[in-house]
């Protein structure tokens, strides 16, 4: 009888084989199935003999579907107790090597120090054979991007912000998901998805299991990334508020704001000044507002008004309260997040990516 996954690991190893016979130097020779244990399980899935460099190696090859690192500890012991095991052939060196469909920047790291090979779809390779050294890196497959992509947008991206601002506490689901205002069960797969990054560590059993953010420095490089590489640039209204200097154009926004309890955060350049100061001066405010009567009064108040160039005041409509979560307040001003105001600092011009990484470092501190 096949194996489940038959035609996914022919196609995979398939793929596999076609790339080794394009390197030049190396000789692919029989694709065998894995042996079987004592229990008639596979020990591994299928071995390939190869001539690389002079030198016959074996490959003894593992197939999955997606690996993250939290599936390399596993893996590890899996493939450390085939190599033992495994009859000595002479002058045929086993090397171990993972087939995926797509496998996790982590995960990779992990097996490279593991000094295990690896091959996801995307055409990246890694193949430490004795005598030669083959190494393709190439973008990832548009699977796991999308994953990851889905991981860091929406509701998902609440849960994030509220591991990344409470990174020291320990959450069960219910209590993150009433915080943040998403359901318990978004706000486990979140929690879910980091574990099998391995970001993430858990305590407990069944209602009473807690999650802790134990690697907020991956997570918040990783949001960075995703967050340098989107496009989409929030909806924005430019103002110009008059009789007002730069010094002082903080404090008269954040005391009309207050006045009309319009709820709003500071962000970029002007929030980043007052948690880590690193300009001589900002001219400029931009803030999340949500939006109301009491927003359009706030405003009207101040006397702004629109323009298209020479704008001191942006405001960024926020649409619900969830967009100015985990807010502080410094003296009479609510600024954004740091998180968010880093974040938001990424998609910057001039020094604002200078003025994000050091907030991050003198603020954030991971």
């Amino acid at each position: 009888m096949m194996h489940k996954h038959s035609m996914t690991e022919h196609q995979m190893i398939g793929q596999f084989l076609e790339i080794l016979q394009e390197l030049p130097g190396v000789d692919v020779g029989i694709n065998r199935r894995g042996a079987e244990g004592s229990n008639g399980n596979r020990r591994y899935d299928a071995t390939i003999d190869l001539q690389v460099g002079g030198k016959s190696i074996a490959l003894l090859i593992e197939v999955k579907k997606t690996v993250y690192p939290r599936d390399i500890h596993q893996l590890l012991w899996k493939f450390r107790d085939v190599s033992d095991s495994r009859p000595e052939r002479q002058g045929n060196e086993p090397l171990l090597l993972l087939i995926a469909e797509s496998i996790s920047l982590g995960a990779k790291e992990l097996l490279k120090k593991e000094r295990i090979g690896y091959y996801d779809s995307g055409g990246s390779l890694y193949l430490p054979a004795p005598g030669a050294y083959l190494y393709i890196d190439k973008p990832p497959p548009k699977s796991l991007v999308k994953s990851v992509r889905s991981l860091f947008s929406g509701r998902r991206a609440l849960v994030l912000h509220a591991l990344l601002a409470r990174h020291q506490d320990w959450f069960s689901v219910k209590d993150l998901a009433q915080q943040v205002m998403v359901s318990p069960a978004t706000t486990s797969q979140v929690l879910t998805e980091l574990e099998r990054f391995d970001w993430v560590v858990s305590r407990g059993q069944g209602p009473n299991k807690e999650r802790h953010l134990r690697e907020p420095t991956a997570l918040l490089d990783a949001w960075m990334q995703q967050f340098a590489a989107s496009v989409r640039q929030p909806n924005l209204r430019r103002y110009y508020v008059p009789a007002i200097q730069a010094a002082t154009l903080l404090e008269r926004v954040g005391e009309i704001f207050n006045v009309h309890h319009a709820e709003y955060a500071i962000s970029y350049e002007a929030a980043a000044q007052r948690y880590a100061p690193f300009l001589s001066s900002v001219s400029q405010v931009r803030a999340r507002l949500l939006i109301g009567k009491n927003a359009d009064a706030a405003i009207a108040d101040l006397g702004a008004r629109m323009v298209n160039e020479g704008a001191n005041l942006i405001i960024i409509d926020a649409q619900s309260p969830n967009e100015l979560l985990f807010r502080e307040q410094i003296g009479d001003i609510w600024l954004a997040s740091p998180v968010q105001v880093y974040l938001d600092l990424i998609h910057g011009e001039g020094r604002s990516k200078e003025m994000a990484e050091h907030l991050r470092k003198e603020r954030i501190g991971f």
